[in-house]
């Protein structure tokens, strides 16, 4: 289906109503067989009472294969602070994890008011990126780190000898008015997660990233996440799990091209939010089409295999939405854990219609 066909069944061309970033590149493999996800999402009619269903966007895991040299990355060239640091195994992390005989090292890292996890699975390990992997394939997944000053931020990098995803930071188009003089630069980190700086001029993003209290990094805007069809994944993050469309826009040209090192990237993006926490942000490429789904072999313990954690009230009527729409489990249901450590006590993991890893834990009073 070509691009504008692909627009008018939505019935709409792009508004400019957003701050919209592209992406980078993230994990792959050479020999790829479809996933299989259900065709046939939830409908708007059965989706009951999701207003206000997730509460919070409150983490995103990232899992890796050397803790402690991704921690020395995080917190010496990037300044994240660690705030806990803890092991997990046992049969309610397998079953919640859907890996038989997992024990996990789970680091949290907070940056301003956003939080991530580094997840080092000692057992079972999984697979690594492969070197092969592009922006535009499907499991792609990236968090948008807010810096105060880019050239700043950027010669910090360059510093430390941060592997280059853009060609050099970008200045996004005035013919784009909601990304005008928005500046980003994608790198990777030293296992070949994909990261963002961006910089918001006054008067665009969150107004709190005006306000830097003379620090360089400032927090998470959003965690990014490539998508195959903005409509279907609208049906599962907005329609059925009550997170608010923000806007939309459509990003094109050359510093985009050069932003995702992907010649002739045209991008739709759709950023959502929910009361607290960072956005979620959708990355349908448009042009070039060929974009790779999600591996049908891959599991929770693979390096591309990245968690986004939404908090809800009652995990049990979201499950049963889950189910009714036919979305792909990784646990064996709603999983009572027996502690803490992780910060939840119920909650259970699922994949969206591309095969991205959502966690869906009860809120605690």
């Amino acid at each position: 289906m070509s691009r504008s066909d692909k627009l008018l069944k939505r019935g709409f061309f792009t508004v400019g109503v957003m701050v919209a970033i592209a992406l980078t590149p993230c994990g792959a493999t050479s020999q790829i067989q479809p996933r299989q996800i259900s065709s046939a999402p939830i409908s708007l009619a059965q989706a009951t009472a999701t207003e206000s269903t997730v509460q919070a966007v409150t983490s995103v895991s990232i899992t890796v294969s050397d803790l402690n040299r991704l921690l020395e990355f995080y917190t010496e060239v990037l300044p994240f602070r660690k705030i806990s640091d803890v092991e997990v195994w046992g049969s309610e992390y397998e079953h919640l994890q859907g890996i038989f005989g997992v024990r996990m090292r789970v680091v949290q890292l907070q940056l301003g008011d956003e939080v991530i996890e580094l997840v080092d699975y000692l057992t079972p390990e999984g697979r690594p990126i492969p070197a092969d992997s592009r922006s535009n394939d499907h499991w792609f997944q990236h968090i948008a780190i807010v810096v105060s000053d880019m050239d700043e931020a950027y010669q910090h990098l360059r510093q430390h000898n941060v592997q280059h995803v853009s060609t050099a930071p970008q200045r996004l188009p005035d013919y784009i008015p909601a990304a005008a003089s928005i500046e980003a630069f994608y790198f990777r980190d030293p296992e070949g997660h994909n990261l963002e700086i961006i910089y918001y001029p006054e008067g665009k993003g969150d107004p709190r990233w005006q306000d830097s209290n003379n620090e360089l990094f400032l927090g998470i805007d959003h965690t990014a996440i490539a998508i195959s069809d903005t409509p279907t994944s609208l049906t599962f993050y907005r329609d059925l799990l009550g997170l608010t469309l923000a806007g939309e826009s459509e990003n094109y040209g050359t510093e985009q091209e050069h932003l995702n090192q992907v010649f002739g990237a045209r991008l739709q993006i759709s950023g959502l939010r929910a009361p607290t926490g960072m956005g979620i942000e959708f990355l349908e490429y448009l042009t070039p089409p060929d974009g790779r789904p999600l591996p049908n072999d891959a599991r929770a313990n693979d390096l591309i295999g990245w968690q986004t954690t939404l908090v809800v009230e009652d995990v049990e009527a979201v499950a049963q939405r889950m189910r009714s729409g036919g979305y792909e489990f990784v646990s064996s249901g709603i999983i009572q854990l027996p502690n803490d450590q992780l910060g939840f006590r119920r909650g259970f993991l699922v994949r969206d219609p591309d095969g991205h890893l959502v966690r869906i834990v009860e809120a605690t009073n």
